[in-house]
This record gives C-alpha cells, structure tokens and sequence, in this order.
C-alpha cells in the first residue's frame, strides 16, 4: 500500500513551503542498522504528508552506488555513489555493526571534502565512531550507542562524549542509534517548521513521548536490574563510574550509610551475588567491549577496567567468559 491509497491527514498546521525542500543525503555504510535509518526517513516522508507540501526531499548514497546491505541482511538500493552536493544539505551517514571496517578511506576522505563546505554533518548509531575517524569531531560534544561508548571514549579521549540519546554541536549531529533518529528528526522538524508539526509526525509514529538530548540512552538503574533501592542503585552507579579505579566495599557502603555486612546482604538479596563479584562482572563486561571495538594492547585494557598485571586480567577473564583475552579478539578478528 502506498501513500496514495491512504485517507488524507487533517491539515491542522499551515506550514509555508519553503523555496526549495531542505535535502538529506543519508550515506548508508555497510552493515548500517535499519531501524535508526527508517525511523529518520520515515520522519520525514511524514513531515511531507502531514503538511500537504515538499518540505523535505532526500538521496541515498553509498560507496558502491548500487546495493548496500543492513546489519539484517536487506538489500537497500541506492541512489548512487558517493558524490558532490550542495552547501545547503545536510549529510547523515548511517552506521551498524563493525562500523570500523565500514568506514573505509574513501568514505573518511569524501566526508572531509564535503565537510569543507561547511554543511551540517551528522553520524546515526555507530556512524558517531565514522565522524570521528575523519576528524569531524574534534573538539566537539557527541554521543554513541552506549554499547559502543567504552571503545568510542578510549579511541577518541579528545571528543566530549555524552550518554544522552542525540547530541547537536554547531553542525555535528550524532545519535545512539535505534528509535533515537525519531526524537532527533522531530527535533530539526520542529526547528524548521514548528512543534505543532512536529507533534503530528510523532502521532503520526505513534510515538508519544517524545525525548530530548538531555534525556540518557539507558534505562534507569532500579529498572535495568528489575530492583527498586535507592540505596542498591547508588551503589552500582558507584561501580558504573570508578571501573578503572575500583572502590573497595567498604568504602562502597560507608558512601550510603550501611556497613559492609549490610551491603553483602543487599546483594545477595537482590542480585544473587556479592559486591565483588558484581563488580567483577562490570569490569569484564568493559574489557569484553573495549577487546572487541578497539586495537588497545591487552594489557591497555587490563589497566583500563582496574586489573593491575596481564596475568589477573586473563585468569579472571577465562573463568567468566571461558576463553583467555588473546582468543577473545582473535576470534572477533
């Protein structure tokens, strides 16, 4: 069923048509993940109707101009390739999964080019790491999904990483990936042409809550872990903060008034397992991220998520995950 065959929207907005549709170049790398992608461009294909006019238009570039394929293994054809366009674009380069391979020195050296005209240039899900890569981000405040955010903080210490679900600096735009592109594109819709149309594309969506950049990616603690103590989840948001500099216990405890005994208790009660080991497991779970995202030496990453010799890290690490660091990353690789 296309548009055509669907009931017109009510026009409750007048919005003037601009000159000419303001035009995004979705660059989709290989891999790209096709929710954060159809969410942006469904945004916009709904501004359109809502409004009864062109607002916006688009193109789909890529590499090899012809078909590119989503992390779910569709095939999404393509405008063309990689090409000049107009100063008054804007870019946003869709990324996915093994983001760093995807990023080849055609796309970097083609997004520096285009960046020299000064357009807006933006990366969706892990496409944030491909702006980086070609120096597009220095010195600027940006986000990646949080799965990403460990190996991200390390590769590029000099970019100021944020946790929320899109960030906007000057003319870079990076989002989390996933149902964010919704709330960013409602974002721009409503700087362009207003809330109130912004608000009929999210009803439109059904999607009725719509997030700010200040709201964060991640659920929060009490309902990621599926208990509710303010005490339990300071506690972890201690451990989430200090994983290169772990905290022991006792210090943990005396933080929110318990003693070291009592916090066993709150552990064992709530999350079958001591502090320590909860610990342990945040700490791996980092070293697990950072061995598959990035080209750190191993004992780079051992230092990284507190472990102070090689040998510590890689025992602990077989007894978790049932295969040394060194095999980890070869296999990945």
């Amino acid at each position: 069923m296309n548009d055509k065959a669907l009931p017109e929207p009510p026009r409750a907005v007048k919005v003037a048509a601009p000159d000419k549709p303001h035009h995004f170049v979705f660059v989709l790398l290989d891999r790209f993940t096709l929710m954060c992608f159809a969410s942006a461009l469904d945004a916009l294909r709904l501004a359109n109707r809502v409004a009864g006019t062109s607002l916006y238009s688009w193109t789909l570039l890529g590499e090899d101009g012809e078909l590119v394929t989503c992390s779910a293994g569709t095939g999404i054809r393509l405008d063309g390739p990689l090409r000049e366009i107009g100063r008054d674009d804007t870019v946003l380069v869709v990324g996915g999964t093994d983001v760093a391979r995807a990023t080849t020195q055609k796309v970097r050296s083609w997004l520096r080019r285009e960046a020299r005209k000064g357009v807006m240039m933006g990366g969706l899900c892990t496409a944030a790491w491909t702006l980086a890569a070609s120096g597009l981000l220095d010195g600027k405040r940006a986000t990646i999904h949080w799965e990403n955010h460990d190996g991200f903080a390390e590769e590029f210490p000099e970019i100021e990483l944020t946790k929320s679900i899109f960030s906007i600096d000057g003319k870079r735009v990076t989002t989390a990936g996933g149902t964010a592109s919704v709330d960013l594109m409602l974002h721009l819709i409503a700087r362009d042409f207003g809330e109130d149309l912004a608000a009929l594309v999210a009803d439109q969506l059904i999607y009725s809550a719509i997030r700010t950049d200040q709201d964060t990616q991640r659920l929060s603690i009490p309902t990621r872990i599926g208990v509710r103590h303010p005490r339990l989840a300071r506690v972890i948001r201690e451990m989430e903060h200090a994983i290169e500099d772990p905290v022991s216990p006792a210090t943990l405890a005396a933080e929110v008034g318990m003693s070291t005994r009592q916090l066993e208790r709150l552990f064992r009660r709530y999350l079958d397992r001591s502090p320590k080991r909860y610990y342990m497991e945040l700490r791996l779970a980092k070293a697990r991220n950072l061995l598959m995202q990035t080209d750190m030496s191993i004992i780079n990453v051992a230092l990284a998520c507190g472990f102070t010799s090689p040998s510590h890290f890689s025992k602990c690490y077989r007894a978790h995950y049932g295969t040394t660091p060194y095999r980890e990353r070869g296999t990945h690789a």
